[in-house]
């Protein structure tokens, strides 16, 4: 499988590394929080190491270190606009149950 990005999360990722004037791509990951077990951790990488699989959607790259890997493979990041609100937003097909804030999420057992 592989991680994807819809058109206007690839522009604001692009936007934002040329504003940086530096920088891979963005990286994705998942740390263990909230309600539900897992969070998702988002941010630009400077580096790309070893350890890392790197996903090449609409000309961006994207970053995940290989233990988040297995909770996030086949998700599309989408950017979404509403109202004051940006954010960018997950369609996990790993995810069996999110908590009511949307802020962490649980997978199935593999």
């Amino acid at each position: 499988m592989a991680i994807t990005l819809t058109e206007a999360a690839a522009q604001r990722v692009s936007d934002h590394l040329e504003s940086r004037g530096h920088g891979e791509g963005l990286r994705l990951g998942v740390k263990t929080t909230g309600c539900s077990g897992l969070a998702y951790v988002v941010d630009f990488a400077d580096e790309i190491s070893a350890e890392d699989q790197v996903f090449t959607s609409r000309g961006v790259k994207v970053i995940v270190d290989g233990d988040s890997i297995k909770y996030i493979d086949g998700t599309e990041i989408d950017f979404a606009s509403d109202g004051f609100s940006t954010a960018f937003r997950f369609k996990n097909p790993n995810v069996a149950d999110e908590c009511g804030c949307g802020e962490s999420f649980t997978v199935n057992p593999s």
